[in-house]
This record gives C-alpha cells, sequence and structure tokens, in this order.
C-alpha cells in the first residue's frame, strides 16, 4: 500500500542519509531495526503479561539496587563508572546542578514506585534510607525550582501519604512525619522564588542555605516549570495548614494563563520580572497543560477545568496539523506554522488526551510516535517531520512516550499497546542496560551511551511499563481523585482537604455534565447508516493507521514494518486523514447577512436561566463553536462575553429567524473542506531528476459557497493531475483580466485582497483556468460567499470554475513547491483526495424521532441548542 509520491521521497532520503554514515553508525541501524522488528504477534495470555510484568522488575531492581550500592546518599548514578553523581562545581554546569542538590534526589523520586511494585518491604526500607540521608535542605546548592519540585517535594509527598495512612497497606506504624517536615522544610525554601513583580517564580533558587537572590539568578523560565507547581504545593499547604505555597503556585499559574494571546495561546519562555514572552514562538510542550488537567482531576476545582477546555479547545485549533496526527510548534500570536517537529517530552499529550476523554485523537497523535520508535528503537529529543530525520538524536530513557500508551491500553484494551511495550521494554534492555544500571543514549544511531541515569527512569518510565503489563494492580481500580503528578508520583487530596464550592458557583454550575464518552473500538465492515453494525477490530486494522507510518518516512518495506504484514492485503488502501476543525468563532444573523459583532449584548438580547441561556435577538452575538468528543456535532461553549458550560443549553427564541420545516430540510450539499494533492509533473520530473516525484504536498482548502463544488466538478472528481501557476508581475491578486486563456485547464494561486473572491474566480474562468486557488493573510478557516445580485449577473460564466481558500501557511507552503518546480522547469500538478460525502443521516433520524430541531453547521448539528421558535 503506497500514497502517491510521499513515501519514495522519504524513503530515498533516509536511504542516502544511511549510505553517507560511518560503517558502524550503519552497521548499529540496521542491527538493531533486524533485532527488535517481531515476526509475529503472539497471544496476550495472562502468564504472559505476567511473564513481562517481571522482566520490568528485574530492570527496574538491577537499576535501583545498583544506585543504593554504588551512588547512594549522591542524588544520581553514573552506570558506566559505578560510581555517584552529585552538584557540579561549575555553576554555570546547570544540566547537572538544575537536579543535583545533595539530597538524594534518585532515591526519594523513586520511593513511591514500590507502592506500584507492591514492595512493602522495599517502602519501608526506602523510607528509612531517606530519613538517615536527608535531615534538611539547608544545603549550599542552587537547583531548579521546576525540577526540585516535581522529583523532590512530589516523591516526599507521595511516600508520607502512603506511610501516614493506617488505611493502607503500605502505613508504616514507625513513620512520624518525618517525611512531611522535610517537603515542608523545602517548600520554605522555594518560596522565595515567587518573589517577584508578577508573582511567576525564579527559574532557581540561588542558595537553600540562606534561600536568598541575587543578579545571578536567571530570571527566564519555561512556562511548564513556572506554571505547573500548583500540585505539589496544593497539597503541601492542604497537608501542613499554611496557605502560603497554594497561594503562591496558584497566584504564578494564574499569572502566565492571564498573559495568553488573544487568540489563547501561552508562550514556551516568560521573564518572570516583566511578564514579557521572550518569543512568539509556542509548541504543546510538557508539564502546564497536564497540571490543569490533573489538578481538575485532583481538587475538582472548576476554574482549572474551565482553563482546560479553553486551552484544549485553542490547542485544537491551532497546534494540531491539518491532518489531525501531530502538533506543530506555532506563532502564539497569529496561529501560523513555526517548526514542523516533534519533540520527545510532546509525546505525553496523547496521555493527556485520554484522561480528557478525548480517546479517538489520542490514537491518532500517539501512532506518530509509536511509528518514530519502530523506526530507530527509541525517541530522540526532536524529530523533524519536513526531513523525516532527527535533529537531535539523544534518547535519556524519557518515560513520556511509554506513559501514553499506558493510558492508551487502559482506555481501549487493544493489545497493540502490550506490543508496544514490549518492543519498548526490549529495546531499553538491549540500549540502555550495563552492569551498573542503565545508561542514557547520546546518539540512537550509533548507541553511544552517556555516563547518566535520570532519576525519572525509576520514578516513571519502568513504573508505567510495569503497569501496563499488571493488569491486577490496584492502582487500577482505584476509584478516588488520586493523580499521577507531571513526574509520575501518587498524590491524592483527602475528602477533607477538599474545598467545598460556594452555594453561588454550585447553584450555577448545577446542570454540568462532565462524563466523557465511551470509547468504542472499530468495527469492520463499517455501515454508514449503523455505527453499531460490524465486528470489533484492533486499531491496528484502521485504514488510517497506515498514515503515521509514512508520515514518519518509516518504509512498508522496511525491517521495521515486518510485523504489519499479516494486517495488509492487496485490495487494502491507506485513507487519508479528513478532519473538521476543532472549534471555531462565528457572528450570528437571523437571516445570513452580514452584521456586526455586538461585544456587550444587552439582557433584552440574552439572558441567564438556571440551566443555560435564552437568545432574545441573535443579531451580532458571537459564537464559539467547539466539537464534541463523541464526534456527534458541536456545542456552542462562548456566547460574546458568556461562558457555556457542558451541559448547559441554549435556547434560540429570536422572532426574526425563519427556520425551515425538519421534515423539509435536506443535508447541505457542499463539504467546508477539500483535500488537494500537489506534487511535481511524474513524466516530467522522471526526465529532470532521474527517479520518479521527488515531493508532494498535501494541504487542506476551504470551499466557496458559489461556482462549482469541487466535489461535484467533472473536471476536478476524474482524480486527474491538474497543472497549477503562480501569478506574478502585475496581478498577484487575480483581480485583473489575464492574457486571453493564457492558464487554460489549470488552477492559478493568487493572494487575497484588493477585490472581491468573486472577481478573482470571474478573471480567472475569462482567462481559460478552471478554478483558484486563493492564498490568506492568516491562519483563520473563511468559506467565501457572494453578494445575491452580483451572483446573479456571473453565474453562468462561473458555474464550471472552482474557488477555495488555503491558510497562509499552506499558501507558504506550496509557493516554496512552486519555487522549486521552476528552479527545475518542471510544472507542478493538483489532484483532489477521493471521498465519500456525510450524510448526518444518523443525526437527522434521531432528530425527526425526538422533534428536537437543531441548526447544522458543516453539515453537522450543534446539540446544545433548542429552537423555540
Amino acid at each position: 500500500m503506497r500514497l502517491g509520491r510521499h513515501n519514495r521521497c522519504g524513503v530515498f532520503t533516509v536511504i542516502l542519509f544511511i549510505l553517507f554514515l560511518p560503517n558502524t553508525s550503519a552497521k548499529w541501524f540496521w542491527e538493531s531495526d533486524k533485532l527488535n522488528t517481531q515476526k509475529s504477534t503472539p497471544v496476550w495470555t495472562t502468564s504472559r503479561k505476567l511473564a513481562f510484568r517481571e522482566k520490568v522488575r528485574d530492570l527496574w531492581l538491577h537499576a535501583f539496587e545498583n544506585y543504593m550500592q554504588n551512588a547512594y546518599p549522591m542524588d544520581e548514578l553514573r552506570p558506566l563508572s559505578c560510581i555517584g553523581r552529585g552538584p557540579s562545581d561549575d555553576p554555570n554546569d546547570w544540566v547537572a546542578n538544575d537536579v543535583a542538590g545533595n539530597f538524594s534526589v534518585t532515591l526519594i523520586d523513586a520511593l513511591d514506585t514500590f507502592v506500584v511494585l507492591n514492595d512493602r518491604r522495599g517502602f519501608a526500607q526506602a523510607v528509612q534510607n531517606v530519613i538517615n540521608a536527608v535531615h534538611s535542605f539547608d544545603l549550599d546548592t542552587r537547583p531548579q525550582v521546576f525540577e526540585t519540585n516535581i522529583r523532590v517535594l512530589g516523591g516526599l509527598l507521595s511516600a508520607h501519604q502512603f506511610a501516614s495512612n493506617s488505611n493502607h497497606k503500605f502505613y508504616l506504624k514507625w513513620y512520624k512525619g518525618e517525611l512531611l517536615r522535610l517537603a515542608y522544610d523545602l517548600g520554605n525554601r522555594l518560596l522565595p522564588a515567587f518573589k517577584t513583580p508578577t508573582g511567576i517564580p525564579y527559574a532557581r533558587v540561588l542558595h537553600f542555605i540562606v534561600a536568598i537572590f541575587t543578579k545571578e539568578i536567571h530570571i527566564h523560565l519555561g512556562t511548564a516549570g513556572a506554571g505547573s507547581l500548583i500540585i505539589e504545593f496544593g497539597i503541601l499547604s492542604r497537608l501542613t495548614r499554611d496557605p502560603r505555597f497554594e497561594d503562591a503556585a496558584y497566584k504564578a499559574f494564574f499569572a502566565i494563563w492571564n498573559r495568553r494571546s488573544d487568540i489563547g495561546l501561552v508562550g514556551n519562555t516568560i521573564n518572570a520580572i516583566t511578564g514579557a514572552w521572550l518569543s512568539d514562538i509556542t509548541g504543546i510542550g510538557a508539564g502546564s497543560y497536564l497540571r490543569v488537567e490533573t489538578e481538575r482531576m485532583d481538587t475538582g476545582e472548576v476554574e482549572f477545568l474551565d482553563v482546560w477546555l479553553e486551552a484544549y479547545s485553542n490547542i485544537m485549533r491551532y497546534h494540531r496539523g491539518e491532518e489531525g496526527y501531530w502538533f506543530r510548534q506555532v506563532n502564539m500570536k497569529t496561529g501560523a506554522l513555526a517548526y514542523a517537529s516533534a519533540d520527545s517530552l510532546s509525546s505525553f499529550w496523547s496521555g493527556l488526551q485520554v484522561l480528557a476523554g478525548d480517546v479517538q485523537n489520542a490514537i491518532k497523535s500517539h501512532l506518530i510516535f509509536w511509528n518514530i520508535w519502530r523506526r530507530f528503537s527509541a525517541i530522540p529529543e526532536v524529530f523533524d517531520l519536513n526531513t523525516r530525520l532527527p535533529s537531535a538524536w539523544q534518547y535519556p530513557i524519557r518515560p513520556e512516550f511509554i506513559e501514553s500508551t499506558y493510558y492508551l491500553y487502559r482506555a481501549t484494551r487493544d493489545s497493540l499497546y502490550l506490543d508496544m511495550g514490549e518492543r519498548v521494554l526490549n529495546d531499553i534492555i538491549f540500549r540502555s542496560k550495563v552492569d551498573c544500571g542503565l545508561a542514557s543514549i547520546e546518539n540512537i544511531l550509533t548507541n553511544k551511551q552517556v555516563d547518566r541515569m535520570e532519576s525519572f527512569v525509576l520514578s516513571e518510565t519502568l513504573k508505567y511499563l510495569y503497569l501496563l503489563f499488571d493488569e491486577d494492580n490496584v492502582l487500577h481500580s482505584d476509584d478516588s481523585n488520586t493523580v499521577f503528578t507531571t513526574e509520575g508520583h501518587l498524590l491524592t487530596l483527602p475528602r477533607d482537604l477538599i474545598k467545598p464550592s460556594s452555594p453561588v458557583r454550585r447553584q450555577l454550575r448545577r446542570h454540568e455534565n462532565l462524563q466523557c464518552p465511551a470509547y468504542f473500538s472499530t468495527k469492520h465492515p463499517t455501515d454508514p447508516l449503523d455505527e453499531t453494525y460490524g465486528l470489533a477490530g484492533s486499531i491496528r486494522t484502521r485504514q488510517d493507521t497506515e498514515f503515521a507510518r509514512l508520515t514518519v518516512g518509516l518504509d512498508e518495506n522496511s525491517l521495521a514494518s515486518l510485523d504489519d504484514s499479516a494486517f495488509w492485503f492487496p485490495e487494502g488502501w491507506c485513507e487519508l486523514p479528513k478532519i473538521d476543525i476543532y472549534s471555531f468563532d462565528f457572528v450570528l444573523s437571523p437571516d445570513g447577512s452580514y452584521t456586526p459583532e455586538d461585544p456587550t449584548p444587552s439582557p433584552k438580547k440574552i439572558y441567564e436561566v438556571p440551566d443555560g441561556y435564552v437568545i432574545m435577538n441573535m443579531t451580532g452575538i458571537r459564537a464559539h463553536l467547539t466539537s464534541r468528543l463523541d464526534g456527534r456535532g458541536y456545542d456552542i461553549t462562548r456566547l460574546g462575553p458568556f461562558a457555556v458550560h457542558t451541559g448547559q443549553m441554549i435556547y434560540l427564541n429570536d422572532s426574526n429567524l425563519n427556520v425551515e420545516s425538519t421534515e423539509k430540510f435536506e443535508p447541505l450539499d457542499r463539504e467546508s473542506t477539500i483535500r488537494l494533492h500537489f506534487g511535481f509533473d511524474p513524466i516530467e520530473s522522471m526526465s529532470s531528476f532521474g527517479e520518479g516525484p521527488i515531493d508532494d504536498l498535501v494541504i487542506t482548502a476551504f470551499t466557496s459557497l458559489f461556482g462549482s463544488d469541487p466535489y461535484s466538478s467533472i473536471r476536478l472528481n476524474q482524480h486527474k493531475e491538474i497543472p497549477v501557476y503562480q501569478i506574478d508581475g502585475d496581478n498577484p491578486m487575480g483581480c485583473f483580466l489575464y492574457p486571453d486563456e493564457s492558464f487554460l485547464g489549470s488552477m492559478v494561486v493568487v493572494a487575497r485582497g484588493e477585490c472581491t473572491f468573486l472577481q478573482k474566480l470571474v478573471m480567472a474562468r475569462a482567462g481559460g483556468a478552471i478554478g483558484v486557488i486563493v492564498v490568506s493573510d492568516d491562519e483563520h478557516p473563511i468559506n467565501p460567499t457572494a453578494d445575491k445580485d452580483e451572483l446573479a449577473l456571473v453565474d453562468d460564466h462561473i458555474s464550471n470554475a472552482t474557488l477555495v481558500v488555503i491558510t497562509l501557511s499552506s499558501g507558504e507552503a506550496l509557493q516554496s513547491l512552486l519555487s522549486k518546480a521552476a528552479q527545475k522547469s518542471v510544472e507542478v500538478v493538483m489532484s483532489m483526495e477521493k471521498t465519500d460525502i456525510s450524510t448526518s443521516y444518523i443525526d437527522r433520524t434521531e432528530q425527526k424521532r425526538t422533534g428536537i430541531r437543531y441548526i447544522y453547521v458543516n453539515n453537522r448539528p450543534i446539540l446544545n441548542i433548542r429552537l423555540l421558535v
């Protein structure tokens, strides 16, 4: 199964790369690939899962016992030298000093892993070892606030909760709260970091011994570190009845959130003194978004739920790639693409999507990283999705990917994730296991090792691997508010320490419904008119899983793909993903005409009722629509200045609204988006390059509501390749007449502006073109419309011509492809993705059955609106 020209270019690049590597590098790459490729997939019986669980336990004990024998009480183990590692004497060695503080980091970080391993004796001994080695944090070291918080403060609090709970299996009768006292001491030494004008903490405490700051202190820090202290600091405050920690972390979190851009994105790095963003580039990162959702789960406090829902909507709108599988780095002010790369930390995102209830999107985002792992037997620190090669080759045995794998297995129970765990475990053993522990990897191609074992290997990576195979672990049946923190520590907020919501807040939000949709496995065969039809199948049998493999450059003929061969058949195909826009805004109008926005609608227009809002006059009210996680349609989540919470309803009672009978209502016959494929003309490129096609581009375009429907256009729907030309010279916006039929039978690319969309199409059609591709000046979706009177004058002339709009970043990619073609004197050609038009048959059948009338957008219902007129 191949996907146009997309695959060959990636394979050709990889082959060239391997050929020019030293022999040892190429030898490692192919031998590791061969060693770890599974020729078959055995059934996951109970005994087989237990065998792998014990294999993980043995590996964990190998690493931990070597730390205790060769490094304790120092912070970390040097597994190649078999000695310990503490802070560096070089004050500028932040790599070492950010984590190491002379307080047995690895031991503290690993404490609650004994609980997961069900090792009571080991837990008791480890707690005693911490008490013996760490008497206080009165130390002349300068660790990073974020790392110390997640590894040390979190580890102490988690172990304290287990050791002090008389109702728990790991209760220690002799324990007298020593770990909590250490945590309180540590918290007090971290608090001065928050003494900034903004409340955003400094990156580091200069000297724990006096907890003071000087001009040496770094004032720039990542938002993940600045805004993600809320869980540990919150638990510390609740347990000690000292509100200072929670108050400081709460203030820091919202100091960052309130500085989000106009499109709702936060940056990566911020100045703690001024609150200014250091760069406009941002990604999903690791830490802060996780803390929002886990804090909401732990405390139940609704302000974190509100932040999460808004943040997730904006991320899915701007960060998610147009195919729906990976999350890109973008400009936080415009949403424009900045870098097409995937970093290893971002593999946590799939697990967070599971926790939030969006399992289907989690499956897709996780497949990108799984196929990177299959290709390299590790996940490099940074992977470039343009070159399909790593741009940073290290692998420090990070936990994020296996954490997401664990969550996805618990949500889907699909054995594919057990297969992933087996592969990851075997690769870690083969790559990293040495006589004195587990070594990080400096270069995944040569397998050059580093003399360092990060503490998160014991606190997270192997913990999640163990849980993946341990079906009977008590954590799987724990229905409390216990959460895994960023560092994999188990923390809970006892019921007596939960702050009750105020009566006013309970009244306002009593109709909320916070249930997540249930996961249903893929059905084979499928029936578009009956979603219950078919037999349940594995995720690996889905037709869209192939896309992730091709995206990262994993060729179907490589050794790493042989384990897929059982799921291939000659008549199969790789289904190109097609996604709907996750969220968008529009201004309401009763008759569809242009209406200026009313930013502050009066109570005469909209007013609140116990279970939502009533709209008496919809004119000018801005509505924000968000896709529902169950895939059934949209919910309005904001009306002007008012937030619409999950479960609330909107009652539309505008007498100016002319609603047709649902019996007469027919599905819209035009899709709002279309997938277009661009590449070099195959015949010309073969003669120019000597190898087949060398480039390929897939773009989601937005269709216009006038002219020919691209899905019904005879020329476009023949799936033939149509020439594409850039309009240069004096007419870049396509607003003037072209030379007579100079673009006969082609698509022309023009810029937005200077004239109407309709005029651009009329001018192009006069020049013989069959359609226009308009490059927008921003990243917002737009489906162009035209004035009825103007359209009546030219409708016959443009009835067989098509206009589509693409975003600014997509336009830049297309223009780059056109420039390459011009340099090589070849043409760029375009074809349209073949697809089936959805009819929302099931939703409309339900509408007739219940008598509820819905408003439809993009052929999908808005489900939290009720029409009263």
